[in-house]
């Protein structure tokens, strides 16, 4: 695969597994996220791997300069950008009427700012690029997205937000042939769930209202991650794609 692929929030879970699925197939990836030693871990993993190429790049996406430091590195480094995948985020449990501005606007800007810099300083080199060519924008949502989560009002607001925001930017960059799409993980193995999966009961309520009885692995959403971004999908744009094992049909 001869593609430049970014993928932020890939120091760990889902980004990390999406690497690792879009390297096996050769593509260069660039690996963007707050902490340079999680993602230098994921880029050696890649080389020993022998699979692709991995590149390191620490930014902080709900930054703007940061933002245009990496769409300066891009532009230099590769002159031109194929695929990328806006992943990053991050919650924190608080009702309503606990939730403080601080807390509420962090959620937003981690989960859905960041989306919208990104898009907007990254699009312009995919806009650029071959028109011949498959070009495609993935965003992670979530499942909160479509039924709001228990204490996560901030989180699930925010990842509706996104989906809304995946039709839009759609709509701007048809034009140019470039899709966007979405994927919604539901309860998945990550950072994010670690502790709430060590809860017996909330294991047990994912069983009891999961279809499949089960959380999902992050190699099971880089899968369909990778299909959104590949040529698989070229006839896919504004779409969300559900992961969530069947919750919401139970």
């Amino acid at each position: 695969m001869d593609k430049v692929v970014v993928i932020t929030g890939a120091g760990s879970g889902i980004g990390k597994a999406t690497a690792h699925r879009f390297c096996s197939d050769g593509a260069t990836v660039i690996l963007v996220g707050r902490t340079l030693e999680k993602l230098q871990a994921v880029e050696d993993e890649i080389h020993e791997a022998s699979c692709g190429k991995a590149y390191a790049f620490q930014a902080d996406v709900t930054n703007e300069g940061d933002v245009k430091k990496l769409a300066e590195f891009i532009e230099v480094e590769f002159g031109r950008l194929d695929v990328l995948i806006n992943n990053a985020g991050g919650s924190i449990h608080a009702k309503i009427f606990e939730t403080t501005l601080e807390q509420w606007e962090g959620v937003q800007k981690v989960n859905l700012t960041s989306v919208f810099l990104v898009s907007k300083h990254l699009s312009p080199i995919m806009m650029a690029g071959d028109t011949s060519k498959d070009r495609a924008i993935v965003n992670v949502a979530s499942l909160s997205g479509h039924k709001p989560g228990a204490h996560i009002p901030h989180y699930s607001s925010a990842k509706a937000g996104l989906i809304n925001f995946t039709q839009a930017l759609s709509l701007e960059l048809a034009p140019y042939g470039i899709r966007v799409n979405s994927v919604s993980p539901g309860f998945v193995e990550t950072p994010l769930t670690e502790e709430g999966l060590q809860n017996e009961r909330f294991q047990k309520a994912i069983e009891r209202n999961t279809a499949l009885k089960r959380v999902g692995r992050p190699e099971e959403i880089a899968n369909v991650i990778h299909f959104a971004g590949t040529d698989q999908a070229s006839y896919m744009t504004g779409s969300d794609l559900l992961v969530d094992g069947g919750w919401l049909v139970v």
